[in-house]
């Protein structure tokens, strides 16, 4: 992808990176997408300044499942934006 797409995908909300990373992972079964999502969830959290959620999430699965699901609003998201914008740069058909 070239820096006018790059720049595209910058001008989006963390929510739309979010979206259109996630439904293009799960109509591709892109599970190693998916899964580097919830390894990087807690991190993405732990720089939010939310340690306990963070602890949370790494004890429980069912956490990071639903963080998954609602990882592209607030301030997660806005951690995370990176990451999206790194994947659909990679899909430019996402």
């Amino acid at each position: 992808m070239g820096q006018l797409e790059t720049d595209q995908l910058e001008a989006l909300s963390a929510q739309e990176l979010h979206d259109r990373a996630v439904r293009y992972a799960v109509h591709h079964g892109d599970f190693a997408f998916l899964w580097e999502l919830l390894k990087v969830i807690p991190a993405a959290e732990a720089s939010t300044g939310n340690e306990d959620e963070t602890a949370n999430d790494l004890s429980r699965v069912s956490a990071l499942l639903s963080d998954a699901m609602a990882s592209g609003e607030g301030e997660l998201g806005d951690a995370l934006r990176p990451f999206y914008i790194e994947y659909l740069s990679r899909h430019p058909d996402a």
